[in-house]
């Protein structure tokens, strides 16, 4: 049976597309979900995608967090459901304390879009099981405010736990604490990254096919994973 993958959509999304182009690009079949219907129609996983949901005001992805649909996702993550955050979505998955720390204003206080070399640390997960530990992957970032902080033991205990997803190397975008550019749940089912793995899934306009991992790693991952 094919698996489904739900794409969630909120006012401000952007790359709602690209994310359920990535999911059926991978194997699976993507599904719609709308942020003010609680239901997820039987999905398997779920993509919080990249924008600016209900236009970032107050802080980016903290409306977004009391969105209908988000209720229905805190509670499936909490089940063990995979759930991947993309930029505005790590932002949200923050906000709805599936994931510790907070995205800030970029240090420079310039949005940043550019092809950036990450570093894979972690690849126990629900989201990066195709890769290698080390792995350097080029993938695009975009983001105003993508600078990840936390406080020093929260940093020190993602670290001593092997949660911290990805690091950025050849130059830190942001000024994310200690290079940190995704990092995972306890379970390893959530995961947030600023960098958009979906736009690094096809020749034709990605700078390298290297975001595909993270899509065909949840289907590995749920292949394996207990019915």
């Amino acid at each position: 049976m094919t698996a489904r993958v739900g794409v969630v959509t909120f006012p401000g999304s952007l790359d709602d597309g690209d994310a359920a182009r990535a999911v059926r690009i991978a194997g699976a079949e993507p599904v719609r979900l709308w942020h003010g219907d609680p239901a997820l129609h039987g999905v398997d996983a779920v993509v919080l995608p990249g924008g600016f949901s209900y236009g970032d005001y107050l802080r980016c992805g903290a409306i977004a967090r009391f969105a209908p649909v988000m209720e229905s996702i805190v509670d499936a993550a909490r089940g063990g459901m995979p759930v991947l955050g993309i930029c505005n979505g790590f932002q949200i998955l923050c906000e709805a304390h599936l994931l510790p720390g907070a995205l800030t204003r970029n240090q420079h206080l310039h949005f940043r879009n550019r092809d950036q070399v990450l570093r894979i640390e972690t690849v126990g997960t629900a989201w990066t099981n195709t890769f290698q530990p080390g792995q350097e992957v080029l993938i695009p970032v975009k983001n105003g405010e993508g600078c990840y902080v936390a406080d020093p033991a929260t940093l020190d205990r993602l670290e001593a736990e092997g949660r911290v997803v990805a690091r950025y190397i050849g130059g830190n975008p942001n000024g994310s604490q200690r290079d940190i550019a995704a990092i995972t749940n306890e379970a390893g089912n959530v995961v947030g990254i600023m960098p958009h793995p979906e736009h690094a899934v096809e020749e034709l306009t990605g700078p390298s096919l290297d975001g595909l991992g993270f899509f065909t790693s949840v289907l590995k991952h749920l292949v394996g994973a207990p019915a």
